[in-house]
């Protein structure tokens, strides 16, 4: 399926989930989760980026300085795809509308922004294996993950944004830094990183093979005249 028609659909998808969120403030006359708008919006961010950058590797390749900025800005984008998991820290029976429905509306944030992420995540993979054998690109893969759901953790845990990295570089370096050092005294951030990688690798993993089986699912079988199983009036 072409890029744009998956666009499209992630589009009306993204509408389901902004019509949810209006659904409740006009039913409840609270605007609880508008920040959930904010962080489907940060989403869309790597998937821009990721687009942007491959057309640029395959014009100058990925050692050039510009391909590489563009990969590190991907990086620091991409966990921005999977934060909104996160957000179901705030689902709790508010009084203000029935708590399935709030379900429902995090559950649809939560679906775009992991479709997002993984799609900017597919396209990149397929460009490495191009370039990479098929176990240092899975591997590369993996590490990005990783690196994704540690981002995770220095979000929900110590509120670092990705601006952050610009913004107020030593003070994130210092986290970032002290728990790599000396990680017995932060049981918190492996466990939450490992959990995630869990989560995030094996989902990818159901997704990648879905996108390399998919034209073969979606793929109209071809009636086989030698089949002696076929009628005379079906063959004809």
């Amino acid at each position: 399926m072409p890029l744009h028609q998956l666009v499209f659909s992630l589009f009306v998808s993204n509408l389901l989930s902004v019509s949810l969120w209006l659904i409740r403030i006009i039913g409840s006359g609270v605007r609880r989760y508008d920040f959930m708008l904010w962080n489907l919006f940060l989403a869309w961010l790597p998937l821009v980026v990721s687009t942007a950058l491959l057309q640029h590797v395959r014009r100058r390749g990925w050692l050039k300085w510009s391909s590489v900025g563009l990969t590190v800005l991907w990086l620091l984008l991409l966990p921005n795809s999977f934060y909104m998991v996160t957000d179901l820290v705030h689902l709790q029976s508010t009084g203000e509308v029935n708590v399935l429905f709030d379900t429902v509306l995090m559950m649809s944030f939560i679906f775009n922004g992991l479709v997002i992420g993984y799609l900017s995540l597919v396209q990149v993979h397929r460009e490495l294996l191009k370039r990479l054998s098929l176990r240092r690109a899975n591997g590369m893969v993996a590490l990005i993950l990783l690196v994704v759901s540690f981002a995770l953790y220095l979000g929900r845990s110590l509120r670092w944004n990705s601006w952050d990295v610009v913004i107020h570089p030593a003070g994130l370096l210092f986290d970032v830094s002290d728990r790599l050092i000396h990680p017995v005294s932060y049981p918190e951030a492996f466990l939450t990183t490992a959990t995630f990688w869990l989560l995030f690798a094996t989902f990818y993993y159901v997704a990648w093979q879905i996108v390399r089986s998919g034209a073969h699912l979606l793929a109209t079988p071809r009636s086989d005249p030698k089949d002696p199983s076929m009628s005379s009036d079906d063959a004809n």
